[in-house]
């Protein structure tokens, strides 16, 4: 026997580093997306000082003022050290009409995407996993829902449940929301269905119900968060059009858009009554968003960012292999850009 056979045995039995799980790897990727990192601890951040702020149920915040409580107006209402963001018209202080309607703003976000989530998810499980009648069945239903407008839908749901605050507006909103998820969830589903896994779980004798739920759900996942976050962007303005509209949260609740609707009057007289509200409403949709397009990036990295820097570092330089004449690939992304 040669030496080279005993060294090349003893490395056969040393042991291996372990497999990083799927789970860590998607964390990593998320996490060298700045944009969606930074977006998410600046989400966390307005969301901890709107709640330590004006306290939440019978719990009091540092705020010293409570957004349904009149004040003598200062300055005529005007922003000043003891109103920073100004008084409306009534006196009330709008710093803590603000955070409120941004709690409001983010519990009908938060509601609305988990309610949405769980019906289209179970919708576009059993449609994609059992196909034939079924999926027809579900299809059509899902299709009925889709062809009417959301405001429409929404305008009626919030007439009825407004009134009763913004959870209960949050959950029958997210009653008629869920078609988008339930179609992508259905694709998924089609496509995961013929895999190998899935035969051999059908093989060893496990449920549908099994399959569904604990094996083929578990792969689409990424799919779910992904739309899950889109959904969420789009609640929140969807629930700011309705307040607008005077059929989403009723007084004396409060909430961004009903903030917007009730000082339109004083566009003219008084802009920082919809400068407040309407920064928060941006800013809430934008940085939701922005996570999203993390998730996707993280949960399917084909989804690459293009990088021109990282593109000049790997150029070869000018004379090692290739054909001198030929073009690199910088050259070319620069003439796209």
């Amino acid at each position: 026997m040669s030496t080279t056979e005993p060294m090349i045995a003893d490395e056969l039995q040393e042991p291996s580093s372990p497999p990083v799980s799927q789970g860590k790897l998607i964390w990593k990727r998320f996490l060298s997306n700045r944009i969606a990192v930074a977006s998410a601890i600046l989400f966390i951040v307005i969301l901890v000082f709107s709640i330590t702020a004006i306290g939440i149920g019978p719990i009091h915040g540092w705020w010293k003022y409570d957004y349904k409580e009149l004040n003598d107006q200062v300055a005529q209402g005007t922003p000043t050290w003891e109103h920073p963001f100004g008084q409306d018209r009534i006196g009330k202080d709008y710093f803590a009409l603000t955070m409120r309607g941004v709690q409001n703003s983010i519990l009908v976000m938060v509601v609305l995407g988990l309610i949405a989530s769980v019906v289209g998810v179970v919708v576009g499980a059993i449609a994609g996993y059992f196909r034939g009648i079924v999926d027809a069945i579900l299809m059509r239903i899902t299709d009925v829902f889709i062809v009417i407008p959301a405001l429409v839908i929404g305008s009626v749901v919030g007439h009825m449940f407004g009134g009763l605050g913004a959870f209960f507006l949050a959950l029958m909103l997210g009653f008629f929301s869920w078609m988008g998820i339930a179609r992508l969830v259905r694709g998924e589903f089609l496509s995961l269905r013929e895999r190998e896994f899935v035969e051999a779980a059908r093989v060893a004798g496990a449920s549908d119900m099994r399959i569904i739920f604990k094996h083929i759900l578990p792969n689409a996942i990424g799919v779910v968060i992904v739309a899950s976050t889109l959904i969420m962007a789009s609640a929140i303005l969807l629930e700011t059009a309705l307040s607008y509209l005077g059929y989403g949260i009723q007084p004396p609740d409060v909430s961004l858009g009903l903030l917007i609707s009730s000082n339109q009057s004083a566009f003219q007289t008084r802009p920082w009554l919809f400068w407040w509200p309407g920064a928060f409403i941006v800013t809430l949709a934008l940085l939701v968003n922005f996570v999203g397009d993390g998730l996707r990036d993280a949960f399917d990295p084909r989804h690459r960012r293009f990088n021109l820097r990282k593109m000049r570092e790997q150029e070869p330089e000018e004379g090692e292999g290739g054909d001198g004449g030929a073009r690199t690939g910088v050259a070319i992304a620069e003439d796209v850009l």
